[in-house]
């Protein structure tokens, strides 16, 4: 494998309905400085708008004013301008700099300012979104056309779970599932909570891990632990009550398999080194790597 992972060890699981977290422990390995998206928009570092007064679909302007690096993850959801977004791909942004990001619409029904500016939506991608993001993304960049996503799939899975989840959009927003369902995703929160020292998160569903995250330290994964969490919620709210669950053999299973995987260098957007990889049984797993360490990798299952 190009990029070296550490040896990671799986937690206990945290359950709660359908859904289990296994907390990922491992050294911490890195000195990397950066801020998260969100932290750094709230701050006013960063500015997030469309590339134009028109705009386009697959593309927004990132202007980092700030003295450190800025770092989106892929799947994390922009909301406001034109239309919400979510990242196609997890971008270092480097200090003092302006960025072209790619990102995927996550509401059909809207191509109109609701604001100059993006926010942060405080949510990420479920499990089935984020890997028709993933293998369409892995395709493209085969393709040597960039991040970009396959659209139109991407627009027919936020459809296909708001009908799941029996809820109305005026706009076919992924933000107004998330809004319909905020009562009982706060009761997952509170059962969810972050796992202490632990530096990535494997989440399932029933019995299928559907995803597993990684970071350089504990103190970004307990930043985003909520938010990445939230979209698979909504996986197990659709789901239903089950009996069926995953155990941390299966988490340990997946890990193990990274470094067989056929591991290939992608063009970054912004700083670092990004490879991505894709497993026999159709996993995907990328990596975005900086001066060697890996800052955010992760793999995402088929369900």
């Amino acid at each position: 494998m190009p990029v070296t992972l550490p040896e990671i060890r799986v937690g206990d699981p945290i359950r709660h309905d359908g859904l289990a977290v296994f907390p990922l422990f491992a050294e911490p390995s890195s000195d990397v400085e950066y801020v998260l998206s969100d932290e750094a928009i709230n701050a006013g570092s960063v500015a997030v708008e469309e590339v134009s007064e028109t705009g386009s679909v697959p593309d927004l302007a990132v202007e980092n004013k700030g003295d450190v690096r800025v770092l989106f993850l892929e799947g994390e959801e922009l909301v406001g301008a034109k239309q919400n977004r979510i990242l196609n791909t997890s971008v270092l942004v480097a200090a003092h700099s302006k960025t072209k990001i790619p990102v995927s619409c996550v509401e059909a029904g809207r191509w109109g300012y609701k604001s100059h500016r993006f926010g942060s939506g405080g949510t990420h991608s479920p499990s089935k979104l984020r890997y028709c993001l993933r293998s369409s993304v892995s395709q493209s960049l085969k393709a040597e056309r960039g991040h970009r996503s396959d659209q139109g799939e991407v627009w027919k899975e936020v459809a296909r779970q708001q009908e799941a989840l029996g809820t109305v959009s005026g706009t076919s927003a992924m933000s107004d599932t998330f809004e319909a369902h905020r009562q009982r995703l706060g009761e997952f929160q509170e059962k969810l909570r972050y796992t202490e020292g632990s530096i990535g998160v494997a989440v399932s569903v029933g019995d299928k891990v559907v995803a597993c995250d990684l970071f350089d330290k504990p103190s970004t994964c307990e930043k985003v632990w909520s938010r990445l969490l939230s979209g698979v919620m909504l996986d197990a709210l659709e789901l239903g009550e089950t009996e069926k669950q995953a155990e941390a053999a299966d988490v340990g299973l997946l890990l193990k398999g990274l470094g067989n995987m056929p591991w290939q260098p992608a063009e970054p957007i912004g700083e670092g080194e990004e490879h991505r990889a894709e497993s026999p049984n159709g996993d995907h797993a990328s990596a975005l790597a900086f001066e060697g360490v890996v800052v955010h990798g992760s793999v995402v299952c088929q369900s």
